[in-house]
């Protein structure tokens, strides 16, 4: 018997830790950018308050909760957008630093979209899908 046990798929670790990874990425990077690297006001900024949210699911995908990879692939676009709009209009090195928030906000996407998806699947493969009824 291999180390991964029978109702876990392989791809479900890779991307819960992936996902854990990009989210404490852009918690990383949204602090270090606000207060040090490129702040909006000299001495630190008070939009460093937006990596707060971000502190609200690392529980949720560490103790692997569906709902929680769920709701995070919906927020983290907050993120991206504000990263696509500091882009493009921002100078260096607060562009370059809203590049990366792109990159990670991407990743966390993809990573807890896949992660869904595995699950999904891996539950009707065993039996142990329940669908939502409709109405």
């Amino acid at each position: 018997m291999n180390s991964i046990t029978e109702n876990t798929h392989p791809g479900v670790d890779f991307t819960r830790w992936l996902a854990v990874g990009s989210l404490l990425g852009l918690i990383l990077l949204g602090l270090l950018w606000e207060l040090w690297l490129a702040p909006l006001r000299p001495g630190g900024s008070w939009w460093v308050i937006k990596v707060l949210p971000l502190c609200i699911p690392l529980a949720g995908l560490l103790k692997n909760r569906m709902y929680t990879y769920r709701w995070v692939s919906m927020l983290v676009w907050l993120y991206f957008t504000e990263g696509v709009m500091r882009a493009w209009g921002d100078a260096w090195p607060s562009n370059g630093l809203a590049g990366l928030q792109i990159l990670l906000c991407t990743t966390l996407f993809v990573a807890c979209a896949l992660h869904v998806r595995i699950r999904f699947k891996a539950a009707k493969a065993t039996g142990n899908f329940v669908p939502v009824p409709r109405d």
